[in-house]
């Protein structure tokens, strides 16, 4: 019976990690951890009976403990679960470090997940990660403890499971470049003056992919092929000028990697986040798994654009982010979350975003290797900078 515990369980990768638990009787939830969706976190507590449970926000996570205990009152007829209730950033430690528990899916949105992923680490537990942040921004942090405690990061972003998926069994010093794909987005194609008056409602308009609100924003501006690569490049141990990205609009193959010798070895599959997820989870092994399948004569074709870095000039920071290093990579991800979160809040253009990040990135005086404690006081500032309109 494989242990889990679930960083971010109300979101996109949690309810489908879910869905795979279902899926497979063999999975046991220890652990769920939810940022304010009392409502949907209450109805997995009473589905998969978790040893615990965390809000990030303390009063809901009050709110939801009295839920429990008035349901124990009333005595319906149901066993209320035995789970104990915690809250803010040491309860999500707390989970990620809980007894028993073999692996961590970290699912979290933005860097609140650095933490309880060391937490885990430090723990011994597996980590299947779904939080890019945690390894754009602490990658020299996150990799050679994993590898002092013998752990395993197991990517569940489509792309990185591809490539983890397409170096299984291989020698890492006969691979030549790593090949992400992606998918362009709803404005592929479109040039700057078409993008002056998108709306939010416009850009979380994925053509493939059923993401969280962030995410598909980012996929949007290309950003998210920024992290990616940075992540790419922290997970497989290449250098940034080794990953090249290529945009494959039917979302088909998911990422490549070619080797020395000219060889090309690509994943393909429908785009369904549950494939990766389960992978993660199972991995050496390989599961059934219900849905759709890859019918190549209904598909017909698949097709390879350069991506328009003069347009989407999110993609091209993220190059430039990578490959200056030390806190950079921090400041791009904490300037992009809170221009993304200015953009759905109507607070700003949608071509602003990337101005926000380049400006940003021109006024940060890098720290070389930042500490644990330098990560989270540079996004701050960047935060705050961009707050008071600081530049």
């Amino acid at each position: 019976m494989k242990k889990i515990a679930i960083l971010g369980s109300t979101g996109s990768i949690g309810t489908q990690t879910l869905d795979v638990v279902r899926a497979n009787k063999d999975i046991r939830v220890l652990a769920l951890c939810a940022g304010k969706n009392i409502d949907l976190l209450e109805k997995q507590i009473w589905e998969f009976r978790p040893v615990l449970a965390v809000l990030w926000d303390k009063d809901k996570a009050m709110e939801l403990e009295m839920r429990l205990k008035e349901a124990k009152n009333k005595s319906d007829g149901r066993k209320v679960p035995r789970t104990q209730i915690l809250a803010g950033i040491d309860g999500m430690t707390a989970a990620a470090s809980l007894k028993g528990v073999d692996t961590v899916v970290s699912a979290i949105s933005g860097m609140i997940g650095i933490q309880p992923a060391i937490a885990a680490i430090k723990s011994g537990k597996d980590v299947a990660l779904a939080n890019k942040e945690t390894i754009v921004t602490a990658g020299h942090i996150i990799m050679p403890l994993a590898r002092r405690k013998h752990v395993r990061i197991l990517p569940v972003d489509s792309e990185h499971s591809a490539v983890f998926q397409a170096l299984n069994g291989e020698d890492m010093r006969t691979v030549d470049k790593i090949i992400l794909t992606a998918s362009g987005g709803p404005f592929r194609g479109r040039k700057l003056t078409e993008l002056r008056d998108i709306k939010p409602e416009d850009a979380l308009k994925h053509p493939n992919w059923d993401m969280g609100s962030k995410v598909t924003i980012d996929s949007s501006t290309l950003v998210n092929k920024g992290l990616e690569v940075m992540e790419a490049r922290w997970l497989f141990g290449v250098d940034i000028d080794q990953i090249e990205v290529v945009v494959q609009p039917q979302s088909v193959i998911h990422s490549m990697v070619q080797y020395r010798d000219g060889s090309v070895i690509a994943q393909l599959g429908v785009p369904d986040m549950k494939l990766p997820i389960q992978y993660a989870l199972y991995f050496p092994q390989r599961r059934p798994m219900e849905g759709n399948k890859l019918d190549f004569a209904e598909l017909a074709k698949i097709t390879f654009e350069k991506p328009d870095v003069e347009t989407f000039r999110g993609l091209k920071l993220g190059y430039d982010a990578g490959r200056i290093g030390g806190s950079m990579p921090t400041v791009y991800n904490a300037a992009n979350e809170y221009a993304v979160g200015q953009f759905l809040r109507g607070e700003i253009k949608y071509l602003d975003i990337a101005r926000t990040i380049e400006t940003c990135m021109e006024c940060h005086h890098v720290v070389k290797c930042p500490s644990m404690n330098d990560i989270l006081q540079i996004e701050a500032d960047t935060r705050a900078r961009i707050a008071a309109g600081l530049w």
